[in-house]
């Protein structure tokens, strides 16, 4: 898994479609084409692979240490639905806050544990609804 490192990929991916949604995050996708239209211009994606980016506003998570968390528990759970998800660029947006009255820390245990069930539930959704697009490596 590769993952999205500039402005521009992430832009890209954002405008694209929104595949599913829980409470507190949306899943972007953006399809990556096989053959590029313009030759001269530097592909965005230059590896035909799954892509993720993780988006953690400072609106919705005040403190760096929740920020992280949160990008962390991202990456780690969608490792596991990396074989699940056809071959496209994906960001992972944090869309509404969690309750800081619950989470009273910024890092909690129990943070992480609703994180990862609802990013369990966003891609699991997403790997349901999308084709099964099998790369040469598969075969």
């Amino acid at each position: 898994m590769q993952r999205l490192k500039s402005r521009r990929q992430f832009q890209a991916v954002l405008a694209g479609s929104t595949l599913s949604r829980t409470p507190h995050f949306a899943l972007h996708a953006l399809a990556l084409d096989a053959d590029p239209v313009d030759l001269t211009v530097t592909p965005m994606f230059n590896v035909p692979a799954v892509w993720l980016g993780a988006m953690v506003p400072k609106r919705w998570a005040r403190r760096a240490v929740t920020r992280n968390a949160l990008k962390r528990q991202i990456y780690a759970v969608s490792e596991l639905y990396q074989a699940q998800l056809p071959v496209a660029a994906y960001v992972v947006r944090l869309r509404s806050g969690f309750d800081r009255m619950q989470f009273v820390s910024a890092c909690s245990d129990a943070l992480k544990l609703a994180a990862r069930a609802e990013l369990h539930q966003l891609l699991a959704r997403a790997a349901r609804a999308l084709p099964q697009v099998h790369t040469p490596a598969d075969a």
